[in-house]
């Protein structure tokens, strides 16, 4: 469990302290993991230009003093082509139901398409409250933006409707306090400083698929699935520095076909070598301990497809 080193300062005298859920929404690419993160204040979901990013629900935790916000980041929801993608939807329908409240992410970059209106949908047939949240509001402008929510707005029958960008901090405070609000009157439900209740070893391969996702084909995204093998920390006795353990991390990456091994491999070990400079790095800060990063790429034919082979992989 990620924890931060300071604790979350006690609620004012009297005040009503408040804490659930709040699931996070939108079709792939919309930035969600991007404003969980903003929203938590440190990295606990992984980010990507490809959509699909996200394939597990990951809870980032928002102390405050006047309650805490616990939030879950889903996979996008789309029209699935795959039975892993049909898994993926359900993991997100179930999520829908468990929560206090929904954030629905709408890019202000992109025109609200049929996947937006897929979505809709959807939320439309639940009674959980839904605020819509025009993300990257940085990277447009005024007009544009006042013109993405009023399209918003017209899209569904939401609690609320506000802009955001998670990059450049613009109204993510606000965001909190609307989310706050929805809340039902609560102890707190983690202690304080645990940010994340993902296990170590799922944001471990978490971290060497983002690394693994950089400036890669369109179709391997969607082909590539991490399993953390082993995580053994070394004796002291074998580490060069004793007052920092030292940890053997052992990683398969597993793709569908030969060629999109060759592509994670590259020449001569070359891509596959700066995927784990990339990831170790993440590790190390996340584990707070020097790593050997153990990469390995296996192939998996069509795995996400077969119902046997995606059990194996966790899904």
């Amino acid at each position: 469990m990620m924890k931060q080193g300071t604790r979350a300062p006690e609620p004012g005298a009297g005040a009503e302290f408040r804490a659930g859920f709040a699931c996070i929404v939108g079709r792939p690419n919309a930035g969600k993991s991007t404003l969980t993160n903003a929203l938590v204040g440190t990295k606990v979901a992984i980010t990507s230009q490809r959509p699909q990013t996200t394939r597990h629900v990951v809870r980032g935790i928002v102390h405050r003093p006047d309650g805490q916000l616990v939030l879950v980041d889903t996979p996008g929801l789309h029209r699935p082509r795959t039975l892993l993608g049909q898994r993926l939807n359900d993991l997100v329908r179930e999520t829908l139901g468990e929560v206090d409240v929904i954030v629905f992410c709408l890019p202000a970059d992109q025109r609200v398409g049929p996947g937006d209106r897929f979505i809709a949908q959807e939320l439309a047939r639940g009674r959980t409250p839904v605020v819509a949240v025009a993300t990257k509001a940085d990277l447009v402008s005024r007009e544009r933006l006042a013109e993405h929510l009023l399209a918003i707005a017209d899209l569904g029958d939401w609690a609320d409707v506000i802009p955001v960008s998670a990059a450049s901090g613009y109204q993510v405070a606000a965001l909190a306090d609307l989310l706050l609000t929805h809340l039902p009157v609560s102890p707190p439900l983690y202690p304080d400083g645990e940010l994340t209740d993902e296990p170590e070893h799922v944001m471990v391969a978490e971290l060497v698929r983002e690394a693994a996702l950089e400036g890669v084909r369109d179709e391997l995204p969607h082909s590539l699935a991490v399993v953390v093998e082993e995580i053994e920390e070394r004796p002291r006795a074998e580490a060069a520095r004793s007052d920092v353990p030292f940890l053997d991390v052992r990683v398969t990456l597993f793709v569908e076909r030969d060629s999109q091994k060759a592509i994670i491999i590259g020449a001569r070990g070359a891509r596959l070598k700066e995927i784990g400079t990339r990831a170790r790095h993440g590790i190390e800060a996340l584990l707070g301990a020097r790593v050997y990063l153990d990469l390995r790429v296996k192939v998996a034919k069509d795995w996400q497809r077969d119902p046997k082979q995606l059990g194996r992989l966790g899904f």
